[in-house]
């Protein structure tokens, strides 16, 4: 039987490397997928997809609507939506930050709001997707390190509040490093020239290459399922010992 047989899920930021991939894995492993980011994206496997802004309260109101029209309940949120500023904390205004930490904390924190009321009765799983950058230092992504760490709070702190809940819903977060997304692309851009900056943060970790979005995903259908069943608070790091040394 799939992991995620009868299962419905909501991924946010499906339209980027991660997004995709966690779309993918879910729908393989049998779960029913919504799929949404500022644009309805463009993902076969989802059985819908949905314009979502997760800093928008009333976004989140409709998501609601229109999960409850097709799937009836939630068991799955996946809150994956995000981007990144490359600046050391010597460049960073409050302005970054501010734009950081609304869309990685308090998309998540609405997201979480929003899928309790689905979620009820039934029990569910949250992953909230972080960052290496949230465990140790990545002085060009200051701002972005900030607003991982402080998810990564944040879902601990979830995961303790709905522990208590008849049924218990869990919360987790994933922490990836550097991984080949276009995320990626985009910060060796800004850093440099691209394959040199790649090579380099390549070099870092223990284990030669990249993460991959589809390790990601593998990681989120595990937390997602009941394979995991006593699994809340974790943070599952995918990192190739970058952050063991």
């Amino acid at each position: 039987m799939s992991l995620l047989a009868e299962k419905t899920a909501l991924v946010t930021g499906a339209d980027g490397g991660f997004g995709r991939a966690i779309v993918a894995a879910l729908a393989e492993a049998g779960a029913r997928v919504a799929a949404s980011d500022l644009a309805p994206p463009d993902c076969p496997e989802a059985e819908f997809a949905l314009s979502l802004d997760v800093t928008r309260q009333d976004d989140w109101v409709g998501a609601v609507q229109q999960l409850t029209k097709h799937f009836g309940h939630l068991d799955i949120l996946v809150n994956n939506a995000g981007f990144a500023i490359t600046k050391d904390f010597r460049e960073t205004d409050l302005d970054d930050l501010e734009r950081l930490i609304v869309v990685h904390v308090g998309g998540a924190l609405l997201g979480m709001q929003a899928a309790l009321p689905l979620m009820r009765g039934k029990g569910g799983a949250i992953v909230n997707i972080c960052s290496i950058a949230g465990l140790v230092a990545a002085p060009p992504l200051a701002a972005y390190g900030a607003a991982k760490a402080a998810l990564r709070g944040l879902s601990k702190s979830a995961a303790v509040t709905c522990a208590e809940l008849d049924p218990p819903i869990r919360v987790n977060c994933i922490s990836p490093s550097f991984a080949e997304t276009p995320m990626l692309d985009g910060i060796a851009a800004a850093l440099g020239e691209p394959d040199q900056v790649k090579a380099k943060l390549g070099r870092r970790q223990p284990l030669p290459g990249f993460v991959t979005p589809q390790e990601v995903a593998a990681a989120t259908v595990y937390l997602a399922s009941d394979a995991a069943a006593h699994v809340t608070g974790a943070d599952l790091v995918i990192d190739g010992g970058y952050s063991a040394q």
